[in-house]
């Protein structure tokens, strides 16, 4: 019922936060919503935040996975409660992989926080409920063995990041997700061990 209840309250913060970007974009951040007012009039300024990831999803799904020996890509979260790929590919050449969490919404993480966890698809149900009572800990449960790499929570305009061992991500089916209460639904992805 605690679940239901706080995807119930991350939908509203969720609904509340789009359409007070509806004003705010034309008023307050014109020079920088420049490029895309001109790309769509006015009144549906607050459409391309929340259709950005999804129609730049296929093209950040390529975008997200690096080549041999590219050893980092950056992941970004917006207040729609979206992240702009639904994988990570992490090159088995790489001794470490570096995934950076960019937040590009305007919320503050106490409302509209993102992380990134990484951990087996087997664990993400259990590291999501044991995490949902650790608000103090960026909703990761302190020392859990089933989580691979974690970055903070990051609110609008901030940046985090994790590294990794991509030896860590043999031999199994992995995930990545955002553990803030109500976002694992909507924002999860796979991540690959590639050649």
């Amino acid at each position: 019922m605690k679940a239901y209840l706080a995807l119930i309250s991350a939908a509203v913060i969720g609904l509340s936060a789009c359409s007070q970007e509806a004003s705010k974009p034309a008023e307050a951040s014109a020079p920088t919503a420049s490029a895309a007012s001109e790309a769509a009039p006015a009144p549906a300024e607050s459409a391309p935040p929340a259709d950005a990831p999804a129609s730049g999803a296929a093209s950040a799904d390529s975008a997200a996975a690096p080549a041999a020996g590219n050893c980092a890509t950056t992941v970004e979260a917006n207040d729609a409660m979206q992240f702009n790929t639904k994988e990570i590919q992490v090159s088995k050449a790489c001794k470490e992989f570096t995934v950076t969490l960019k937040h590009t919404g305007t919320q503050p993480k106490e409302s509209m926080g993102h992380n990134i966890v990484i951990g087996k698809a087997e664990d993400m149900d259990g590291i999501f409920k044991d995490g949902a009572g650790a608000a103090a800990t960026d909703y990761v449960k302190p020392d859990d063995a089933r989580v691979v790499a974690h970055t903070k929570l990051v609110g609008g305009g901030e940046e985090a990041s994790l590294t990794l061992d991509p030896a860590k991500l043999a031999g199994g089916e992995y995930k990545f997700a955002c553990t803030f209460p109500g976002h694992g639904a909507l924002m999860n992805g796979k991540v690959t061990l590639v050649d």
